[in-house]
């Protein structure tokens, strides 16, 4: 689950890490009441939404003044952003944050992901703030330093202090930045986080070490145990089909492609969208119905995968395991007869009572091509998306 920047940095204000003084906002009228309240000449109104790289789309306005105020926040409110992470199509911004301006000293990047290698938190630092860490590693990955920690003892300060030392934090402010590590690292597990990212965090010219930007993921999974922060999630910046499928417990992420994905097991599902991929194909979706789907999921899946109108095919490739073939054939079918299908559906079907399933389909009268193989059933796919002149 992703929140907005003004959120993470209640939450990082709340651990006690060193942030801007800011005001939400969702309209202009706020806006300007906001530059006003902050008592600062130089403020920055920056649109909210879950994606970087609002800067550069002209989401992110220096103001000096109650009219410059009102001008930005004109300009940015209602607009659609076009980042390198909303995609083409960009994100309508519906809220605003208005924050006081910082003398900035020098600009560093701060953030943690967990290691699946180490199975261990680890915190990543640079020198190189302000500037999209994916290009950093790509092209000067030496200027990257990192420290792992254990959850249950937290980042060491010996390693905070080298990190800081490393990316060039000057000597009197170690202190401050050893203080704000290790209280972004307890505040990842705390709160159970995927991601947290600061870029940048900046040394100012009075002498402080500030979060200028915030990010925070958090794991889904770990929700249920974090009381509040389900509230934070705002829908407005999520897919309406990724939202439905939450619903049926399904595990949906919408591609660029044109073929249809329903598959169990996210393992799977990648091969598959791989094996499409080798035969010419694009596959439009990551849609994984687990292990134990019902009929009524398989119906749910087959509605929010024809809700796409880039789907032009649909592939299903199912190995039944824990679940069973039969059941998922008599899915399929009751799907098909409740949904209007209008594109071709190849079904590949493989595993616990797979005959007893194969045979459903081919009993059903419906127009589902079947499949023995994941190459066969990707194959298939791809030819009946070619012969029905999918744009």
């Amino acid at each position: 689950m992703k929140i907005h920047e003004y959120q993470a940095k209640e939450l990082f204000r709340a651990a006690g890490l060193a942030v801007p003084d800011g005001r939400y906002c969702s309209t202009v009228d706020e806006a300007v009441a906001a530059y006003d309240a902050l008592e600062t000449e130089l403020c920055v109104v920056k649109a909210q939404i879950h994606a970087g790289g609002r800067g550069k789309a002209g989401g992110v306005k220096l103001v000096r003044s109650q009219e410059q105020a009102r001008e930005a926040a004109e300009a940015i409110l209602g607009a659609t952003l076009v980042t390198h992470q909303t995609g083409p199509a960009g994100q309508e911004v519906r809220r605003l944050w208005v924050e006081e301006g910082s003398a900035i000293a020098c600009e560093y990047y701060i953030g943690i992901v967990v290691d699946r290698e180490t199975q261990l938190p680890v915190m990543m630092a640079s020198s190189e703030g302000g500037v999209e860490i994916e290009k950093v590693a790509a092209e000067t990955p030496e200027l990257i330093l990192k420290a792992s920690y254990s959850p249950d003892d937290g980042l060491a300060e010996e390693d905070a202090a080298r990190l800081a030392a490393g990316i060039g934090i000057p000597e009197e402010l170690i202190g401050d930045a050893v203080s704000f590590l290790t209280g972004l690292a307890r505040l990842f597990t705390e709160k159970d986080c995927s991601l947290a990212e600061i870029n940048p965090l900046v040394t100012t010219e009075e002498g402080r070490v500030i979060a200028l930007d915030a990010k925070i993921n958090f794991d889904s999974n770990g929700l249920f145990r974090q009381e509040g922060l389900a509230d934070l999630r705002d829908l407005d910046e999520e897919d309406p089909k990724e939202i439905e499928a939450s619903k049926f417990d399904l595990n949906y992420i919408a591609l660029d492609g044109s073929i249809g994905c329903m598959v169990n097991g996210a393992g799977l599902a990648m091969a598959s969208m791989d094996v499409i991929q080798l035969h010419g194909g694009s596959p439009a979706n990551f849609l994984d119905v687990g292990g134990g789907a019902t009929k009524e999921n398989v119906t749910a899946a087959f509605r929010i995968l024809l809700s796409d109108e880039k789907v032009k095919a649909v592939l299903v490739n199912i190995f039944g395991g824990i679940m069973k073939c039969d059941v998922i054939a008599s899915g399929i079918v009751a799907a098909v007869q409740e949904v209007d299908l209008g594109v071709p559906l190849v079904v590949r079907l493989e595993g616990t009572n797979v005959k007893a399933g194969r045979q459903i389909l081919a009993d059903s009268g419906l127009p589902i091509e079947s499949a023995a193989s994941l190459d066969e059933a990707a194959q298939k796919a791809c030819a009946a998306l070619g012969a029905g002149g999918a744009a």
